[in-house]
């Protein structure tokens, strides 16, 4: 059973938040351990499995980007992120800017970083951060919308851009991390905490 069979719903990307959660409350309720304690030990295991399952289904659908990422899973018959049948490597034209990147960080952690360098970084983390933000509105916008409506034949193509543009985020993502690690600073922007 997928997480989308957990709550009865067809295998959709646009998803009603509300709905979901009322279905996961309504659930929880009937398989929530704590009111099967009583319950013989065989009964109990099955139900501390099933909560856990829907536990697990929620957190996947809940939130947009989760959920494609689960949909890319179960579309290329496999269970967990792990064991993908291809990982996507990112396009040639990210690669070369990332490699700007990190040359631009090389010198940093090298040199150390001046008032100028620090906010050409922090620009560049920026601009990277906004791009994230961009790919994840098309995710959860329109590929979304055009997956639920698309017939199986244009499905195929449209899993390329799932996976293709989760690739680039996951990388967009670590680039914005060695940035925030290389300025001393966390995802927010506020300077972290450095042990020496």
């Amino acid at each position: 059973m997928d997480y989308f069979e957990v709550f009865g719903l067809p295998r959709r990307l646009g998803l009603d938040a509300a709905e979901l959660q009322r279905k996961f409350y309504e659930l929880s309720r009937r398989t929530h351990p704590d009111f099967h304690q009583t319950a013989p030990a065989e009964e109990q295991a099955r139900v501390l499995e099933t909560s856990a399952r829907l536990n697990a289904a929620y957190r996947a659908l809940r939130d947009p980007i989760a959920r494609v990422e689960y949909l890319v899973r179960l579309e290329e018959g496999r269970d967990t992120k792990e064991g993908a049948a291809e990982k996507l490597p990112a396009p040639p034209a990210l690669l070369a800017e990332m490699f700007e990147i990190q040359e631009a960080l090389e010198e940093a952690k090298a040199g150390g970083l001046e008032a100028s360098g620090g906010e050409a970084l922090r620009a560049r983390r920026e601009e990277l951060a906004a791009r994230v933000r961009e790919l994840e509105a098309n995710l959860a916008g329109p590929l979304s919308v055009a997956w639920d409506r698309a017939t199986p034949e244009a499905r195929a193509r449209l899993l390329a851009q799932f996976k293709d543009a989760l690739a680039t985020r996951a990388y967009l993502r670590t680039v914005i991390d060695d940035l925030g690690q290389a300025l001393g600073e966390g995802q927010d922007g506020h300077v972290a905490n450095r042990r020496h």
